[in-house]
């Protein structure tokens, strides 16, 4: 005999889950794991590239070497380095890319004996300011007229829009990193102004494109200044000031107090051409910013909070433009505060 249930009623039948019910569950997940997640994406600083001034004046590390290499001298450069193919270069040196024990290198040659000058200075440059801000060197050859320095695949800062429209760079192709890189720039000024060899002056930087060429893309997506043959030091103590060339300069991208000022009457010539000082540097910090904020979502509300400090940077007097110190303070607090909205209106609509 069929045994029935004791309250005599039949037992529930098995109900399966609807497939919409598992599809919000899954949202939910979703959703906490991103909650969990955003200060790590927010809060997690930016991995920097390597720092060669950890290592001893005339030593250099770079990539996963472990340890501090000696400089290459002229027979380890002569012997070791194979020359491939010209990456770039301008009126003093020719750029080459290289390999050096199975690492790519960029040897820089120079181009005449007129520029010699130039090129020994921006070597003694490169050797004096060794630093996360400069390109690692890794050895010369005054005897060959060459220069061996860290290569950056990504190249010049100028082709910037070009490598972030790229569909793999999509996920760095955004306000915050394109900030990180304006602040990464406006540190590499900090430090010349603030240098070992004391205040230095940007002076290959007559207009943007020519700025921009002065400076690499590292793999780590941050900024390095390459090009060091055109830095003149200012002495405010001695009155000793400095003249970015010996021609005539226009446009509005260099400083008020680098144009002729005497009017068009009157022939230019460099000897009554006044001197000035490391605040033409500061003039030029909202064009380059601007350039590298692009125009992503988000990069006009970032040039909204940097108008006062970037106006400042345009004052006609240069005594009254801030340092390069006020503004990397001012971007850091801008990207504090940008973060922690953007954090904010995320968790609500968690």
């Amino acid at each position: 005999m069929e045994r029935k249930p004791p309250d005599g009623r039949k037992s529930p039948p098995h109900r399966e889950v609807p497939p919409v019910v598992g599809l919000l569950l899954g949202l939910a997940l979703m959703n906490v794991l991103l909650y969990l997640c955003l200060d790590r994406f927010f809060l997690s600083p930016r991995r920097s590239a390597m720092d060669p001034s950890h290592c001893p004046y005339g030593y250099f590390q770079m990539g996963q070497m472990k340890n501090c290499s000696p400089w290459l001298s002229c027979a380890e450069l002569r012997t070791e380095v194979r020359q491939l193919k010209r990456v770039g270069g301008g009126a003093v040196k020719r750029v080459f890319l290289s390999e050096w024990k199975e690492r790519k290198v960029a040897l820089s040659r120079l181009t005449s004996l007129e520029m010699k000058d130039d090129f020994l200075h921006g070597l003694q440059m490169l050797k004096s300011l060794q630093s996360k801000h400069v390109v690692t060197l890794l050895g010369f050859c005054e005897e060959d007229n060459t220069i061996l320095t860290e290569y950056h695949p990504l190249g010049s800062l100028s082709n910037l829009e070009e490598t972030l429209n790229l569909s793999k760079y999509q996920t760095v192709n955004t306000w915050q990193q394109r900030l990180r890189l304006a602040m990464d720039y406006v540190g590499i000024i900090n430090y010349l102004h603030h240098s070992p060899l004391g205040t230095l002056v940007m002076c290959d930087s007559n207009d943007l494109p020519k700025t921009l060429s002065q400076y690499l893309l590292t793999s780590n997506f941050s900024i390095v200044v390459n090009d060091l043959d055109a830095l003149p030091p200012v002495n405010h103590s001695a009155s000793t000031f400095v003249k970015c060339g010996h021609r005539e300069l226009h446009g509005d991208f260099v400083a008020p107090e680098q144009l002729w000022p005497y009017g068009e009457d009157r022939p230019f010539h460099d000897d009554l051409m006044p001197s000035y000082d490391e605040k033409i540097d500061i003039w030029k910090i909202p064009d380059v910013s601007s350039f590298l904020l692009g125009h992503v979502e988000g990069s006009d509300m970032v040039r909204f909070h940097l108008f006062d400090i970037h106006k400042a940077c345009k004052s006609q007097t240069p005594a009254q433009r801030p340092t390069a110190q006020d503004i990397l303070d001012t971007y850091e607090k801008v990207l504090n505060s940008l973060r922690d909205t953007v954090m904010s209106q995320t968790r609500e609509m968690l």
